[in-house]
C-alpha cells in the first residue's frame, strides 16, 4: 500500500503529464501553423533570408514532440508503477529543466537583439509591401500590427497601408505608434517577466522531478519488501497424527 506522500505525488505526476502533453501537443500544432498555414505563408515567401524562422519552426516542434513522448512515459510510469519508466521520465525532465533556465536566461539577455531582427523584419516586409502589395505580405504586417498594437515605420501611413493597422477611428489611425518602438519596448519591458515564467515553469518541472523520484523510492521499497503474511499449512506428518 501507498503512503499518503507516495499517493499524492502519483495524483500530481499523472495530472502534470496531461498537462504537460497537452503544451506539447499546442507546440507541435503552432510549429505546423506557423509553417503551412495560409495565413502566416507570408513569412516564408518574402525575398528574405527566413533560416532564422524556419529553425524557430523546427525548435517548437521538436520541443512539442519531446514533450508529449516525456508525457506518456511519466503517465506510464506513474500509472503502472513502473521504477523503469519512471527512471526514463526523470532523466529526461531532468534534461528538459536544463533547457528550460538556460532558455530563459538567453531569452533575457538577447532580448535587446531578439527586437532587432524583429525590428528588421517587420521595416523589410513594410518596404516590399509598398512596391509589391502583396496578399501574404499584408497578412503578416496585419498580424505584426494588432499584436504590437501599432502601425507603420514612423511618418506618414500610405492609405493602401491602413488596411492593415488595428481597427479604431481615422483620427486614432493617424497617432498610431511606430511599429519598430513599440516592438523594442514591449521587449524591454517584458523581458524580465519572460525570464520569471521561464524560471516558474522550471520550478513545476523540479517538483514532478521530486515526485518522481519519491515514487521510484517507493516502487523499489516495495518491491525489495517481504510480504505482509505468510501462508501457514499443516505439515504431511502432522496430518497423519490426526
Amino acid at each position: 500500500m501507498m503512503n499518503g506522500c507516495a499517493q499524492m505525488c502519483k495524483c500530481f505526476l499523472i495530472l502534470f503529464n496531461i498537462l504537460f502533453a497537452l503544451v506539447g501537443f499546442g507546440l507541435v500544432a503552432l510549429g505546423m501553423w506557423l509553417r503551412f498555414g495560409a495565413e502566416t505563408r507570408g513569412f516564408f515567401d518574402i525575398n528574405l533570408s527566413t533560416a532564422q524562422f524556419n529553425i524557430g519552426v523546427m525548435v517548437l516542434v521538436v520541443t512539442g514532440v519531446l514533450m508529449l513522448l516525456v508525457a506518456i512515459i511519466g503517465d506510464c510510469g506513474a500509472c503502472n508503477n513502473s521504477k523503469a519508466a519512471l527512471g526514463v521520465f526523470s532523466g529526461l525532465l531532468t534534461v528538459l529543466i536544463i533547457i528550460e533556465i538556460a532558455a530563459g536566461v538567453m531569452a533575457f539577455m538577447w532580448s535587446d537583439r531578439v527586437s532587432g531582427e524583429l525590428v528588421n523584419f517587420y521595416a523589410t516586409i513594410y518596404a516590399q509591401y509598398l512596391n509589391t502589395r502583396s496578399p501574404a505580405q499584408a497578412v503578416t504586417l496585419e498580424l505584426f500590427n494588432n499584436a504590437f498594437d501599432c502601425c507603420g515605420v514612423g511618418g506618414p501611413i500610405e492609405v493602401f497601408v491602413r488596411d492593415t493597422c488595428p481597427k479604431a477611428s481615422f483620427m486614432e489611425k493617424l497617432m498610431y505608434s511606430s511599429c519598430p518602438i513599440m516592438i523594442k519596448d514591449v521587449f524591454n519591458s517584458n523581458a524580465p517577466l519572460v525570464l520569471g515564467g521561464f524560471l516558474g515553469t522550471a520550478g513545476i518541472m523540479t517538483l514532478a522531478l521530486v515526485c518522481s523520484c519519491v515514487l521510484q523510492r517507493h516502487v523499489s521499497v516495495s518491491h525489495a519488501s517481504p510480504p505482509a503474511y505468510v501462508l501457514l499449512t499443516s505439515p504431511p506428518s502432522a496430518a497423519r497424527m490426526i
